[in-house]
């Protein structure tokens, strides 16, 4: 396939993988980019910098295609220390790219740059696309409100935002937000976008580090069983419906509830324990409405044998639509 991301990368998919939490390790991304994508690890799974280098390492030994770094800031913090040595670890260690959230890119692009590292960065409008384009970044990838995670508060949807991006936008848009198939991507290649990010569909793969039960939830949810937390605290995260989601948002119906209060229920430390155990009540399960979509837990590479040929009958389906 060819798209200017695939052509910026050298990848033979315009397809990537969200960096994901706790679940965006070397195997898993290393899995992604062997299949032809790009994969991609989570620094935040990393806060010690020599161990961070570590799983960069690890990465590189177990693929050698390009892989992407997620770096994600709160909003309106500045660029502190811990996370400029993370740029210049991946800059020595040779990281195609590094996938920017969460705050303004302005202070980073000068520094993902000067490390010789391709930069982009996700938003969930088409005014942060923008800026984010007028700021220097290589890319864009604009997600919307379907997404696993955290979706913008504007509630905008993934077709609106990919057909606008692609035709607003200059630099390569990657889209994402309720894509996990070949006839989702064929859709946003059809709208004029670059490229796809999916992180739902990747979960619920034999390489995805979280246990068996989170898997099978998936495969039995469909597309309404997902909710909207944490939007008392202006952080709203689209995660399972289950026992600990029903619990945040019974905290949230108290007046004058804050993030201390709330941190014993939305804790990463709490998804950690509860991923490896396998309790899927235990904690906040961020995952997008695509789950209405996954059937199977496949391998990350059947994954991709699977998108190509729907990819291809869409194109025949598209071809004979058109006569």
């Amino acid at each position: 396939m060819k798209t200017r991301l695939t052509e910026l990368l050298g990848i033979q998919y315009p397809i990537m993988q969200g960096g994901m939490q706790n679940i965006g390790v070397p195997a898993l991304a290393a899995a992604v980019s062997n299949a032809g994508g790009l994969g991609t690890i989570n620094a935040t799974i990393y806060p010690v910098l020599d161990d961070f280098r570590a799983a960069v390492r690890e990465t590189k030994a177990l693929t050698d295609k390009p892989f992407c770094v997620n770096i994600s800031l709160l909003p309106g913090v500045d660029v502190g220390d811990s996370t400029k040595d993370v740029i210049r670890v991946c800059g020595e260690e040779g990281v195609k790219v590094i996938e920017t959230a969460g705050t303004s890119p302005k202070a980073l692009v000068p520094l993902i740059h000067g490390a010789g590292v391709i930069h982009f960065h996700k938003v969930p409008t088409i005014r942060h696309a923008l800026s984010a384009e007028r700021a220097g970044v290589d890319a864009v990838e604009v997600v919307g409100y379907e997404c696993g995670g955290h979706p913008g508060d504007q509630g905008l949807g993934s077709i609106v935002l990919t057909d606008k991006a692609a035709r607003r936008c200059s630099v390569p848009v990657i889209v994402g937000g309720g894509y996990a198939d070949g006839y989702g991507v064929a859709a946003a290649l059809a709208m004029g976008a670059d490229g796809v990010i999916m992180g739902t569909r990747f979960v619920a793969t034999k390489e995805c580090p979280v246990h068996d039960n989170f898997k099978q939830w998936m495969v039995n949810a469909d597309e309404a069983d997902t909710v909207l937390c944490q939007k008392s605290i202006r952080n709203m995260v689209r995660v399972a419906n289950n026992a600990t989601a029903a619990e945040c948002l019974e905290l949230e119906k108290q007046p004058g509830i804050t993030l201390e209060k709330l941190m014993p229920v939305i804790q990463g430390a709490r998804g950690r324990t509860c991923y490896k155990s396998g309790d899927i009540n235990g904690c906040l399960f961020p995952i997008g409405t695509c789950i209405g979509l996954i059937e199977d837990v496949p391998s990350v590479a059947e994954v991709f044998e699977t998108m190509a040929r729907e990819l291809e009958e869409a194109s025949a389906r598209l071809r004979g639509c058109l006569g």
